[in-house]
């Protein structure tokens, strides 16, 4: 009987620290669960929100059409091939703009950031270009180079630019001094003092203004071939209005958001999260 006793204690504590285990996997299934849950009902009931403002005839259905008629409208663009060719070539044109964006808009950042004579003159002028909406360089591209690709893809490169440009300078700045003594006390100079200290250190900065910049990027591609006249997102959003078709409009610019969505979710989120975690800034609780 005392030996019995004497057993029980640790199979109290395998108890207990199963059930302990349980709970935590039952929280982190809830945390992983939880947010998509909370985003279903949300969108169910703006969705629904959205079917009773059209119901009400406050507007005209063809003015202010409910969802189930702008889902009818995205099918019908869907099937005949016009949405896929018009997302294809808004997709290439952004493509074009943003890599030219990033090949000049992270260098220049690194020498605004660290070289003073740049900072205080270029720097100034990026800063003051930067409270220039992109739109702005609309009139002037069309004047420069007519409505053509080359003109729209100006306007998305400096929609993109000087995004980049200041979010590369911020995080250069923002490098705390100790990590630069450190590593040229290992012997870092040059090309590899930036590529192994100053960009790591300055990534959370760079991110944030990679994706600044995607943003004004995208809305700079929009504005720009509202006006150019050939297959694309933004022609068919002109297309829309040129008919009076609300529901077309709605359903393009739903297409603009969703790819919007889409490509924050599949390239800086996994960015942003792995510069938290590699900073340690991830929180691990769940709430």
């Amino acid at each position: 009987m005392k030996q019995k006793a004497a057993e029980s204690p640790p199979q109290a504590t395998v108890s207990s620290s199963q059930a302990g285990q349980a709970e935590r996997a039952a929280g982190r299934s809830l945390a992983l669960v939880g947010p998509w849950l909370r985003r279903i009902v949300f969108y169910a009931m703006l969705l629904a929100l959205w079917e009773g403002l059209a119901r009400s005839g406050i507007w005209p259905p063809w003015l202010f059409p409910g969802p189930l008629t702008v889902a009818g409208s995205l099918l019908a663009m869907a099937q005949g091939g016009l949405l896929f060719n018009a997302g294809l070539v808004s997709i290439q044109r952004i493509a074009i703009g943003y890599a030219i964006s990033l090949a000049i808009g992270v260098p220049l950042g690194l020498l605004i950031g660290r070289v003073r004579l740049v900072g205080e003159t270029v720097g100034s002028l990026v800063v003051g270009l930067q409270a220039l909406p992109s739109v702005c360089w609309l009139p002037l591209a069309i004047l420069w180079m007519g409505l053509s690709e080359r003109a729209i893809i100006f306007v998305v490169v400096l929609g993109a630019l000087f995004s980049i440009t200041l979010g590369v300078e911020a995080g250069v700045k923002n490098t705390p001094p100790l990590y630069l003594r450190a590593a040229r006390t290992l012997g870092a100079r040059g090309l590899a003092l930036y590529s192994q200290v100053i960009l790591p250190a300055a990534l959370p900065a760079v991110i944030s203004g990679l994706k600044q910049g995607w943003a004004f990027a995208w809305r700079s591609l929009m504005a720009g071939e509202l006006l150019f006249y050939t297959l694309s997102l933004g022609n068919l959003l002109q297309t829309g209005r040129d008919l009076n078709d609300a529901a077309q409009v709605m359903a393009v610019m739903l297409v603009i958001i969703l790819v919007g969505v889409t490509v924050d979710q599949v390239i800086f989120a996994p960015l942003e999260r792995r510069v938290r975690e590699r900073w340690g800034l991830v929180n691990q609780e769940t709430v």
